[in-house]
């Protein structure tokens, strides 16, 4: 799920990111990509902010905490903190939570001297906070959603003009927020902790956690990248992902659907072609390799590539060159391959579909994004709150609310069509629900087949079925993974790619015992 973020940024904060694009190039490209709705690391894009922050400031330390509204906390998400992953303050607690509780600014010339002073941060980190400035951050509607703070001016102490300053930095942080998909968790009301990674993807499960890891290590790389998931799962969004947290962000993402073009003009989209190479080609036209040069080359649903393409592709990966329909000229071209498919591949190597030597070729470093039935009920949740959310402010209904049957219905759907289908849903339901509660008839869902009881348990091993006695959550997903390990063959590996997580993950699930 993405979102339309707003057109313009405020100036000030990103001209100075701007002004120091050859200091920080990573954060001149992170905010390009939220200007136009990437899949930007927001933990990065933030960071950036906050270094240009307390370099304004002229701070030592500079740090951003977040209202999580489900525990009444502050979290520190972006801060210079070596130390510690995140600082967690209560309400109240700390000055960071008095000024979120108060809302006014505050200027500490001796930190330790001031009985609102958290010194448990200290002792926790071994920094010496010597003076402190901090500020509300409040969103269009007042809305109280973190603290901006800066620790230890290099010269002096932080006076009124610093504080005005950062006031107005705040502002601009505000309006940043809001142009992420973090806005939906920063309302009151929220029922799930504060947690987020990628622009525009919602999810926090053992499985998507996963997914996130492998993203990020393969954005750090010019590897390439295979991504397998049913359709509507969200596969391009981690294909973005890949892109717009690598080397090659500023570079172009070029996207190939391979699924929706004929089979006689694949070769050209992809390599175009010489002047005079078919009747009409008056001129001679690059295809989207050519174009993609620099950057990310996206090959969407690959699986369907015929097999006299598929051959070319290899070559291309191989040789990193392409040649024109038409044309006997190799030209060198500078691309990053990532690509996804829905289909089994492997299955289609098997029969003959998928050549071998570009499978493997593709999958370099593969990642599984899980169905969303697989997901489990906390993702399933933060999809429909952040979904309504977006939804309800597009088509101005912001009163809107998601009645409690409709929400039982949500979960008792085992949308075939995954996060498309549940986007789709909803938006139909904003749309059409004639008072202030979206009640379950106006999900104009199909009723969902009934659950298997434990009287109808399989034997294990009995086909791709898995249905188990009513049990712990822990006994039921070792027995789940015990399932998918004997589908498998007993190959781990495969198992945890099936699982849509990582090898040591699955051992660790299992006690860490071999498998036979």
């Amino acid at each position: 799920m993405t979102t339309d973020p707003a057109p313009l940024y405020p100036a000030g904060l990103w001209q100075s990111l701007r002004d120091s694009m050859a200091a920080d190039h990573t954060a001149l490209s992170a905010r390009r990509a939220v200007d136009s709705g990437q899949q930007v690391d927001l933990e990065e894009l933030l960071r950036a902010a906050i270094d240009e922050v307390a370099r304004q400031l002229g701070a030592d330390r500079g740090t951003l905490y977040l209202v999580d509204h489900a525990r009444g906390e502050l979290v520190s998400r972006v801060a210079h903190l070596p130390e510690l992953a995140e600082i967690r303050l209560r309400l109240g607690e700390g000055i960071a939570g008095w000024v979120a509780a108060h809302g006014e600014a505050v200027i500490i010339p001796g930190a330790t001297a001031d009985p609102r002073f958290a010194e448990r941060v200290d002792l926790a980190t071994g920094y010496r906070t010597r003076t402190l400035l901090a500020v509300p951050v409040d969103d269009a509607q007042g809305q109280r959603i973190g603290v901006l703070q800066v620790l230890n001016k290099a010269r002096g102490t932080f006076d009124v003009a610093d504080r005005e300053r950062l006031q107005v930095l705040a502002a601009e942080v505000a309006r940043l927020l809001e142009d992420t998909s973090l806005r939906s968790q920063l309302r009151p009301g929220q029922s799930q902790s504060l947690e987020f990674r990628f622009n525009g993807i919602v999810g926090v499960s053992p499985a998507m956690r996963e997914v996130y890891a492998r993203t990020t290590r393969a954005a750090a790389t010019d590897a390439t990248v295979l991504v397998q998931g049913e359709s509507g799962s969200g596969k391009e969004l981690i294909a973005r992902a890949v892109h717009c947290n690598s080397p090659r962000r500023d570079g172009p993402f070029v996207k190939v659907d391979c699924a929706a073009l004929p089979a006689t003009l694949i070769e050209n989209e992809l390599f175009g072609h010489e002047r005079g190479a078919f009747t009409g080609a008056d001129r001679a036209t690059d295809g989207k390799v050519q174009v993609a040069h620099g950057g990310t080359l996206f090959l969407d649903e690959v699986g369907e590539l015929p097999l006299a393409v598929q051959g070319k592709l290899l070559r291309l990966i191989q040789e990193r060159t392409c040649v024109r329909v038409g044309g006997t000229t190799a030209r060198l071209v500078d691309v990053r391959f990532v690509c996804a498919t829905h289909r089994d591949l492997e299955a289609d190597v098997a029969a003959g579909r998928f050549r071998q030597d570009l499978f493997y070729r593709l999958r370099v470093v593969p990642i599984l994004l899980p169905p969303l039935r697989q997901r489990g009920a906390v993702d399933l949740d933060r999809l429909i709150d952040h979904l309504l959310f977006e939804w309800t402010r597009r088509h101005g209904r912001p009163a809107l609310r998601l009645g409690l049957e409709a929400r039982a219905a949500l979960h008792a759907h085992p949308w075939p069509g995954n996060v498309r289908e549940l986007e789709n849903c909803l938006e139909a339901a904003v749309v059409l629900a004639p008072g202030p509660v979206i009640d379950a008839e106006h999900l104009g869902l199909t009723p969902a087949s009934p659950r298997p009881s434990a009287s109808d348990a399989v034997a294990p091993g009995s086909g791709e079925a898995f249905v188990t006695p009513v049990d712990s959550l822990v006994v039921v997903e070792r027995r789940y993974i015990e399932h998918v390990l004997r589908l498998c063959g007993g190959n781990r590996t495969q198992a945890a790619r099936r699982l849509g997580i990582g090898r040591n993950t699955l051992l660790r699930k299992l006690g860490g015992e071999e498998v036979p």
